[in-house]
């Protein structure tokens, strides 16, 4: 089991290094930006909850994740710099890839360590998402977790298949099969249908403000 995490960290290392390799590449960023927009977007959350968890930080001693990473870069620039158009919503679809893996295998690490159920959820759902922040806010926009289609909540219910059928004596693999592609199909059907938590609702006057 221990090779099906390490392969499943690598791709979504991989997926989420080309999502921020498009990024780079739509902000016309240069080599040395699609390199840190890439490592950001790809090992950002998995930092962050490693040092929550008082964790050696997942790729101090594994220069595979590197590996992964240059890799993917490097492939989607040849991609795209051989290609005329590339569709619109492909980094949405990659973005939503990395999620699928890094939510998950998230969320295991944090019950590997004796985290409550409900913590590892919120620590698989920030390993989803912070990477895909930095990676957003060194782009100088708004981090897609804070607009537009549903994102956290995918996460989340991503998280809660997996730990449910944890729960109910599912073999852990299969488990994890079904959460990533909950979140995933969630995620996608969020882009298509536009679906989201809406909060306030549109007005056309000013707030009045003393």
């Amino acid at each position: 089991m221990e090779l099906y995490f390490h392969w499943f960290d690598l791709l979504g290392i991989a997926v989420f290094a080309v999502s921020g390799t498009l990024a780079a590449w739509r902000n016309q960023m240069d080599g040395f930006g699609v390199i840190v927009l890439a490592s950001v977007t790809a090992i950002g959350g998995g930092t962050l909850r490693d040092v929550i968890l008082d964790l050696p930080v997942i790729w101090i001693n594994d220069n595979s994740y590197f590996y992964a990473i240059v890799v993917a870069a490097v492939a989607t620039i040849l991609l795209v710099r051989n290609r005329l158009t590339i569709p619109h919503n492909t980094l949405q679809f990659f973005d939503a890839l990395g999620l699928a893996f890094f939510v998950i295998m998230g969320t295991q690490k944090a019950l590997d360590h004796g985290t409550s159920t409900m913590v590892a959820i919120l620590l698989g759902t920030m390993s989803g998402v912070c990477g895909g922040m930095i990676r957003d806010v060194l782009c100088r926009e708004i981090p897609m977790v804070f607009r537009g289609e549903l994102y956290a909540v995918t996460c989340i219910v991503g998280g809660v298949v997996y730990t449910s059928l944890l729960a109910f004596g599912v073999s852990q693999l299969v488990a994890m099969l079904c959460g990533m592609v909950s979140l995933l199909l969630m995620r996608l059907a969020a882009l298509k249908w536009q679906i989201t938590v809406p909060v306030f609702v549109k007005h056309h006057n000013e707030l009045n403000e003393p």
